[in-house]
């Protein structure tokens, strides 16, 4: 079983520091860590680190399987508008190995299609589809390579609400099903406390908390991290949801 370790992680631009000390407990396949913060926090370019794009200080451990690399899906994935949809996951499928498209391949791509519910667009140039589309094609090029660990930065944030939640439990049951360890950075404290097994908090630069979310989205944390007043509801046995009441920085921000 794969796991993820970061020990004391940093990256500088310069003399500036942008991450410090980011050390974690053995993040375990078949979790799903949300990684929430502000703007400018520090999330993409933990990703960044991880995915061996940039160099840092600290060592990141990767155990469980020999070469396994973690796979990365940026904020603003890189299309070339000229493939079509199912050119491009081929393409994606065949990184790095043989070119040579093979029975197994063929599945993994018709699989991948229909788990993210978008056969209807396989033939369709990538230069034709809205943002929201485009967003879930990336998905599914990240998802066809079959990875071990899966970095995947603001996902859902093309997608609307319906589609939102479908991909996000599509994560969650493929982190089961196929043992993958999947770190996605996330804007929505709701789909944070939903979805994820744990949750890392970052803010300028640091990790404020990492742990289960129930246990480390609080009223204190909020206020401290993202300047709000909020009420967590739905406790007692339900699933937990946050309120915002108001913002020291803008009364009109609720």
């Amino acid at each position: 079983m794969v796991t993820l370790q970061l020990s004391c992680v940093g990256v500088r631009y310069g003399q500036r520091e942008i991450l410090a000390d980011i050390s974690t407990p053995p993040l375990h396949a078949g979790e799903v860590i949300a990684v929430i913060g502000p703007n400018a926090a520090g999330k993409s370019t933990l990703f960044r680190r991880i995915a061996g794009l940039l160099a840092g200080a600290g060592e990141i451990r990767i155990t469980g399987r020999a070469g396994c690399r973690p796979c990365y899906l940026p904020q603003d994935a890189a299309t070339n508008a000229v493939l079509t949809v199912y050119e491009s996951i081929v393409l994606a499928r065949k990184q790095g190995s043989s070119w040579r498209v093979g029975e197994r391949d063929l599945a993994a791509i018709d699989a991948v299609l229909h788990d993210l519910e978008i056969e209807h667009l396989a033939f369709r140039g990538l230069g034709e589809l809205s943002g929201g589309q485009r967003q879930l094609v990336s998905i599914a090029q990240t998802l066809v390579r079959a990875p071990q660990i899966l970095l995947l930065d603001e996902p859902t944030s093309a997608l609307d609400l319906h589609r939102q939640f479908e991909v996000l439990s599509l994560l969650k049951r493929l982190a089961r099903e196929r043992r993958i360890c999947v770190l996605a950075s996330l804007h929505d404290i709701n789909q944070a406390l939903r979805f994820a097994d744990r949750v890392m908090v970052l803010a300028g630069g640091r990790l404020k908390a990492i742990g289960v979310p129930r246990e480390v989205i609080t009223t204190a944390l909020l206020g401290e991290v993202y300047d709000i007043t909020a009420r967590i509801e739905g406790g007692d046995g339900g699933m937990p949801y946050v309120v915002v009441e108001g913002s020291s920085r803008s009364p009109s921000a609720a």
